[in-house]
């Protein structure tokens, strides 16, 4: 079973990091998603919602720029079996 926590949250946040991606947590009516804004590579997910949304999000995010090759690197290699795990449990 794969734990929604803090470390997993922070490992996300260091993929993005790795590839070039800034992630910004700001407050708004607005469903997580990212953004490419004038050649920034921007990750706009909301504070307000609970931990496990927020790493949902930045999974399913991570998910899209890789099917995309948009993501690479050591630590994006490290998360791609928790990658395959959560879809396994969302298909279930």
């Amino acid at each position: 079973m794969l734990k929604y926590n803090a470390q997993l949250q922070t490992k996300l946040e260091d993929v993005f990091e790795e590839n070039g991606y800034k992630v910004r947590y700001e407050k708004g009516n607005f469903k997580s998603g990212f953004c490419i804004i004038e050649d920034r590579k921007l990750v706009v997910l909301n504070k307000f919602t609970v931990l496990e949304s927020r790493v949902s999000s930045m999974m399913e995010i991570i998910r899209q720029l890789g099917s995309q090759g948009l993501l690479s690197g050591e630590k994006y290699e490290q998360i791609k079996p928790l990658l395959a795990q959560q879809q396994s449990l969302e298909v279930a």
